[in-house]
């Protein structure tokens, strides 16, 4: 059994429901403390929501060191029901050459790749000239409050300059390697409300129907062009998610509907502009409305560059896959970093099981996974 393997195995067995971490992070830590790291443990949010955060350094022997580092989470999703999974999601289990486990693909498997790659290349170049990192949270699955947005603040409190990041998310599509993001679309939540006034269904005339007066402007949101994309993004896109009205009585007609919509939007596009253009479909239609937003995160584009290439390169020479950079998928904590670092980019196993029932990931991907990032790490801190 490889060592990247058993690692990812004892991260699985390791039950880290957000924003429980369920030791992983001092597993890793103590790992790392043993090839020269300085770690650093930091807790974040209320006791009834306790994140831990992981920072760990080792410092490159350069006047003026480059700093790269490994970012991830240690956190997963709710398993679903116990009795829909072929075995336990907490206990690691192998069958036809896949890894199953509730993280397996997103993200213990990535961590142990992580970890052991910096270890196999620490041991191979004591005195690198740069200097490498990990940033590891409990809180990415759940809100995000209290984990890498913590981190990256506390690491602007030090004076800690990043110039490259990987995420381990997964990336991968049809086989390791096929895709890099190398950005992500902004997203934007809003809860919409439209009033009316309550009454019998059998008097609509004393009544006003919130649902009837919403839906023209819906099917204007729903069929407006909000831009038309670049050359990294898709064209932004908003969708309702779920609508609330009624009283649950039939013969009733609500006071109110409540509609959730998000936009993902791209760089073509701000969060400001696409909420003063909704609110202007609310004031063409006369509606009685309000609306509460919720900005998850803004768009964040790394051009091709020096990060790029060595991953890009890193890939090619481990596998024979030429890689695809993306921005396509949902967000992730990449968003949160872009803000204190240059070159931000994702990459990680395939995602096809991702926060699925009997996730996992294939057995021989872990090695050449933890190989890609050690070849990354040679190129960049050497």
């Amino acid at each position: 059994m490889s060592t990247a393997l058993r690692l990812t195995e004892q991260l699985i067995a390791r039950a880290s429901v957000t924003p429980t971490d369920g030791g992983c992070q001092a597993l890793i830590a103590d790992r790392l403390r043993a090839v020269g790291f300085e770690c650093h443990s930091l807790m974040s949010g209320p006791d009834s929501f306790r994140v831990t955060n992981l920072w760990a350094i080792k410092r490159g022997s350069a006047a003026q060191p480059k700093l790269l580092a490994f970012a991830g989470h240690t956190d997963v999703v709710p398993t679903g029901p116990l009795n829909a999974w072929h075995s336990e999601p907490f206990v690691p289990t192998h069958k036809d050459g896949k890894l199953y486990g509730r993280g397996a693909a997103d993200m213990k498997t990535s961590l142990a790749a992580m970890v052991v790659a910096i270890e196999e290349f620490v041991l191979a170049h004591e005195k690198h000239a740069h200097s490498l990192a990990v940033m590891f949270t409990s809180d990415e699955e759940g809100p995000a409050l209290d984990g890498t947005i913590k981190l990256c603040e506390w690491l602007t409190a030090q004076g800690e300059k990043l110039d490259y990041c990987i995420v381990g998310e997964p990336t991968s599509v049809n086989t390791l390697g096929d895709m890099i993001k190398n950005g992500r679309r902004g997203t934007l939540s809003g809860k919409l409300k439209v009033m009316g006034v309550q009454g019998h269904i059998a008097y609509p005339h004393l009544a006003k129907n919130p649902i009837h007066l919403a839906m023209p402007a819906l099917t204007e949101l729903t069929t407006t062009r909000w831009d038309q994309g670049n050359a990294h993004f898709q064209p932004t896109s908003w969708q309702m998610s779920n609508i609330h009205g009624g009283t649950g009585a039939g013969n009733v007609i609500p006071g109110e509907v409540v509609i959730d919509f998000n936009f993902r939007f791209s760089t073509q596009s701000t969060a400001d502009s696409l909420k003063t253009r909704l609110h202007a479909v609310l004031e063409k239609h006369q509606l009685d409305a309000e609306v509460v937003w919720t900005l998850g995160g803004e768009p964040f584009i790394t051009d091709v560059g020096s990060l790029s290439a060595a991953v890009t390169k890193a890939i090619h020479d481990e596998t024979g896959v030429k890689t695809e950079l993306s921005t396509t998928g949902g967000t992730s904590d990449g968003r949160f970093i872009a803000k204190i670092c240059p070159q931000v980019l994702e990459f990680g196993p395939l995602n096809a099981s991702i926060h699925k029932i009997d996730e996992h990931v294939a057995v021989a991907s872990i090695e050449p996974l933890k190989n890609i990032y050690r070849r990354t790490l040679e190129a960049l801190l050497t």
